[in-house]
């Protein structure tokens, strides 16, 4: 807890108005200020400053465009390839009747992103830092595992929708590996442009928002969704005639949405704005702008997915394959026995979904489709890499060189993906994704319990620490995602009719609830908080900001 103002001095004024000042605003956890000689520099050499605007006290528009960034580049997990596959198939399975589910998916990732914002913006340290220092180094490294899990799992989406995407605008010239490889070469290109200022490559992020936009866009004016269906699936929070398939889907839409690394990635991005964490209002109003921010940013990714799922609930809901062979066929297109020629319900990925797209709507609607996938898996491949980034310095404290550790988490990340593009053909990829999303969706807890735990504790947060609300609402949420998770768990389990697999997956369960039970239980007393404050002063430079306030 922060020093009390009589502990110092019971006057008001000097020393100790001062010390409490700063004390009463200022985080135990906060880092060294720039003039205490950071030895260490990560992608946030140089920080955008604030305009100051005493026109407009409440809103101002030349603040929000400064604060503007941070929440696109963290929007672009919610379009990532495997959130496009998940909508193409909520559309394909359940027609218009999920919209709303993706809605609620949309808005509980909204209110999540902006805990984890808060938590950099207060504190001065991303999730992860915050977790090095807060856990002990076994569950910690266990942490760290389970996210490298979810990084790995997402960017095996990411990487592999690319080069889907390259393979479909080559007319299959490019196989899959060769666009993996492709993809992973301009990763690393694109990565440096930050060289060339912060601000570059946040526009560079939202010039592929906008191809996304554009081209699935087309798709929806092309398809032309009844809009009568598009509102009843949004506002009416129903699903008629729904079995199994489609709760299924529904879960894997929530599994999609909210991505345990987005976290990571959007407390350590909210770091590259100019804020004066000693000043309440500053840190008041950063809060203010970045949720704003937030929200238009997930409001442009929502209207995106609904371009998807809209498209696919149109043409191909309750589609057979037969009904696909036979226009595929009649288009003379060279990818119709990809649909075998019977009367079983249609089953697409990104891959066949570009194809039917095409075979319906003619050759400009599969590259178009090809293009908006291309920039979803090169914009999120990029993000991808920045939370890989920030979750190894952080838990792992690593001080190493700028491309040591892109070439560290870039291999970690990527080698699994290799593998699975050199030995599986662009055509046997439909299971993949839904077993990534389980792994991703078990992997929820151990970002959802981190940021939860630390954004209520007012020894970290101070004024900014969580409400009865938020802590009450949380913990439930935290409930309701680890019973869906145990509902996907069983359910993919089954469905592989195996019994040693039924064993491993119930001892791993066990061992999984066990570990979000303990991290639940590490939500720590005041005497822990106060322990841990000395263990950070430490890392600060002790009273060094208490030395620096009283200096004239």
């Amino acid at each position: 807890p922060s020093l009390p103002a009589e502990d110092v001095s019971g006057e008001s004024g000097g020393l100790g108005g001062v010390v409490s000042t700063i004390s009463s605003s200022r985080s135990p956890l906060q880092p060294p200020d720039a003039d205490e000689g950071e030895p260490f520099t990560t992608y946030f050499d140089s920080k955008i400053p604030i305009p100051e605007d005493e026109t407009h006290s409440c809103f101002s528009f030349r603040k929000l465009w400064a604060f503007t960034g941070p929440g696109f580049l963290m929007s672009i997990a919610y379009l990532d390839p495997g959130n496009i596959e998940s909508d193409l198939q909520s559309g394909a399975v359940a027609g218009f009747k999920l919209l709303w589910v993706l809605m609620l998916a949309t808005i509980i990732g909204l209110l999540l992103q902006r805990l984890a914002a808060r938590l950099g913006v207060v504190t001065g340290l991303h999730l992860a830092e915050v977790c090095h220092r807060q856990y002990q180094k076994f569950p910690r490294i266990i942490l760290w595992l389970m996210v490298e899990l979810a990084i790995i799992g997402s960017d095996m989406q990411e990487v592999i929708g690319s080069a889907i995407a390259i393979n479909l605008l080559s007319v299959g010239k490019i196989p899959l590996w060769g666009g993996v490889l492709i993809t992973i070469a301009d990763t690393f290109v694109f990565l440096f442009l930050d060289k060339y200022g912060l601000r570059k490559l946040e526009a560079f992020f939202g010039l592929l928002i906008t191809i996304m936009a554009l081209t699935f866009g087309y798709e929806y004016i092309t398809v032309k969704p009844n809009q009568e269906k598009l509102l009843q699936g949004l506002f009416i929070p129903y699903c008629r005639d729904c079995g199994t398939p489609q709760l299924e889907q529904a879960v894997g839409i929530v599994g999609a949405v909210i991505m345990p690394h987005n976290m990571y990635l959007h407390s350590a991005l909210v770091k590259s704005r100019q804020v004066n964490r000693a000043d309440k209002r500053e840190v008041r109003e950063a809060n203010k702008y970045f949720f704003i921010e937030s929200c238009i940013a997930l409001f442009v990714s929502f209207i995106i997915n609904i371009f998807v799922v809209t498209v696919f609930a149109e043409a191909f809901f309750n589609k057979t394959n037969a009904d696909v062979y036979q226009v595929c066929a009649n288009s003379s297109s060279p990818h119709s026995s990809l649909f075998p020629n019977n009367n079983q319900t249609l089953e697409v990925d990104i891959y066949k979904g570009g194809v039917v797209l095409g075979c319906y709507f003619g050759p400009a609607a599969l590259y178009i489709w090809a293009i908006g996938i291309l920039a979803a898996g090169q914009s999120s491949t990029m993000t991808g890499t920045y939370s890989g980034q920030f979750v190894m310095e952080g838990f792992l404290n690593l001080r190493w060189s700028r491309f040591a550790r892109v070439l560290l988490t870039r291999s970690i990340a990527v080698t699994p993906t290799l593998f699975v593009a050199i030995f599986q053909d662009v055509e046997h990829l439909t299971g993949m994704n839904d077993f990534l999303n389980v792994l991703m969706s078990l992997q929820l807890p151990f970002a959802l319990i981190p940021v939860l735990t630390f954004t209520s504790l007012p020894s970290v947060m101070h004024d900014f620490a969580n409400g009865l609300f938020w802590r009450v609402a949380g913990g439930l949420l935290i409930l309701l995602i680890c019973a869906i998770n145990m509902y996907f768990v069983v359910a993919y389990v089954m469905a592989l009719n195996h019994l040693g697999l039924y064993i491993g997956a119930a001892v791993l369960s066990v061992v999984y609830l066990s570990f979000v039970a303990y991290l639940v239980s590490q939500a720590p007393p005041g005497t822990r908080a106060s322990s841990l404050q000395g263990k950070f002063s430490l890392d600060i430079g002790e009273n060094s900001f208490l030395e620096r306030a009283v200096q004239p």
